[in-house]
């Protein structure tokens, strides 16, 4: 079939380029000249539509096949280039005199922050940042975030004395929509950072603490793909025994919506059998007519979670606020 031989030649032309592209900016072009919205490779997906039942089968697997290897491809090169981006630019003399070991360590939850971007960048995960005064546009309205909603109460959230009303972040949230804004689809970001909220109830709660966020919007997004980078995720961080399960729950931001439980040897440790971990779903078909996305044609999912939960579960610790106390005898045993 003409169509069947086009599917080769031009997953070997994409590939030649992915690889030989010379830096991340060029290497973005390619990706859009390829499988971007109006890319080579999209618009012969697009084709599928004209073949007949019967031929539809194997050039549905040919092209899944070929888009996979085209993204294991690109996730390869933008590694290669990030890594020969943050080499020095000149060669370091290793025998100059005054250099000298840098003295302590990593904060636990710096290398626990360090651990989860280190997994996401295993799945082609770009890393985004955003301000932490933030107004209620990007906050909340954006995020279909009633005017009514409990969060955007005083009693939950701080806001700053200003005409504006701006506000101390809640969540890193605000900076997929600043992302979307600026950024055409598809779009693959995760979103470390610190946030803040009027809570501090007890031991597992603290007014400020960090969350990181991850984004995927593509076509034919599905919870499917959504679970499986969850699975990934915390099995890198947590353990090959970790199981995971989601439950129903509701978010203004995403429809469906679910909380994710999962468990391991830890967990039991605990005396619980699960332990809710993360709030996820997929977004909310108002949240991408915000930011100028057809959710017709556009898919996505979103899901965020603690990094001081990480923390703690892995570190078995029980008072979150130890983190922020700087007692050097708690620091020095990271």
């Amino acid at each position: 079939m003409p169509f069947l031989d086009e599917i080769e030649p031009l997953k070997q032309t994409a590939l030649t380029e992915l690889k030989a592209a010379p830096d991340l900016a060029t290497l973005e072009q390619t990706k859009g000249a390829w499988t971007g919205p109006n890319g080579r490779f999209t618009a012969l997906m697009k084709q599928m539509g004209t073949l007949s039942k019967e031929e539809k089968p194997a050039a549905g697997k040919l092209i899944n096949a070929a888009k996979l290897e085209l993204e294991a491809a690109l996730a390869a090169r933008r590694e290669e280039l990030e890594l020969k981006a943050a080499l020095p630019k000149e060669p370091t003399d290793f025998t100059a005199p005054g250099r000298r070991r840098a003295l302590g360590k990593l904060h636990p939850l710096t290398q626990v922050t360090d651990d989860i971007v280190r997994a996401f960048r295993k799945i082609g995960f770009a890393v985004a940042d955003g301000p932490e005064i933030e107004d209620e546009y990007h906050c909340f309205d954006a995020l279909n975030t009633p005017a009514d909603h409990p969060a955007r109460d005083s009693q939950d959230t701080f806001y700053l004395d200003t005409t504006d009303k701006r506000l101390l972040r809640t969540h890193t949230s605000s900076v997929q929509i600043r992302v979307m804004e600026k950024q055409a689809p598809p779009v693959r970001i995760i979103v470390p950072g610190r946030v803040y909220r009027r809570d501090n109830a007890d031991a597992t709660h603290n007014p400020t603490f960090h969350q990181i966020e991850g984004l995927y919007v593509d076509e034919h997004v599905t919870v499917g793909d959504l679970k499986g980078t969850v699975k990934f995720v915390f099995k890198e961080l947590m353990g090959d025994d970790v199981k995971i399960r989601f439950r129903p729950h509701y978010f203004s931001y995403t429809e469906p919506s679910y909380e994710i439980d999962f468990t391991n040897a830890l967990v039991k440790k605990m005396g619980k059998d699960w332990l809710e971990i993360a709030g996820c779903g997929m977004v909310h078909p108002q949240v991408f007519e915000t930011v100028g996305y057809d959710s017709k044609i556009w898919t996505g999912w979103a899901f965020g979670f603690g990094i001081e939960r990480i923390a703690m579960l892995r570190y078995d610790i029980n008072d979150i606020r130890l983190f922020y106390e700087n007692d050097a005898r708690f620091l020095r045993q990271f």
